[in-house]
């Protein structure tokens, strides 16, 4: 399935928001020295492919190569929102106890009183899954 040039664009949007992703992770991590917990590790493992799946898609200008990001972002979404709650809500705060050395309910970032590091990586993972529903149903009208 090959890219329009409409799909091109957004093929190297969804890129760049992993890109983004992936430099935001490590910024966190070895910059700012926040050690990861274990969910922040689980996002990172379903984020840091997505570079490579949707970078030699959009060199091949193929989006079938991509169609595993769609999944990887989707599984993203979802534990992304797991660890969003086990920060937020009080009632998830017994999950916490699996976690390793760092308690998953930890907040290293708490902007506006919501934005945390979870947030920041299921907003990204929400828009890369919505774009490449946008792609495939651009390619579907075709």
């Amino acid at each position: 399935m090959n890219h329009s040039k409409n799909g091109e664009t957004l093929i190297f949007l969804i890129w760049g928001q992993s890109v983004i992703a992936l430099f935001g992770s490590l910024f966190f991590s070895e910059v700012m020295d926040y050690v990861p917990c274990e969910l922040c590790w689980y996002q990172r493992i379903l984020m840091y492919p997505l570079v490579i799946i949707y970078g030699m898609s959009m060199i091949k200008k193929d989006l079938s190569m991509a169609f595993p990001g769609l999944i990887l972002s989707g599984i993203g979404i979802f534990v992304s929102i797991y660890h969003y709650l086990i920060q937020k809500l009080p009632a998830f705060h017994e999950a916490t106890e699996s976690c390793g050395i760092i308690p998953c309910n930890t907040a290293y970032v708490n902007y506006f009183g919501f934005i945390t590091i979870p947030f920041l990586a299921g907003v990204a993972f929400i828009v890369i899954f919505v774009l490449h529903i946008t792609l495939l149903k651009q390619h579907r009208g075709k």
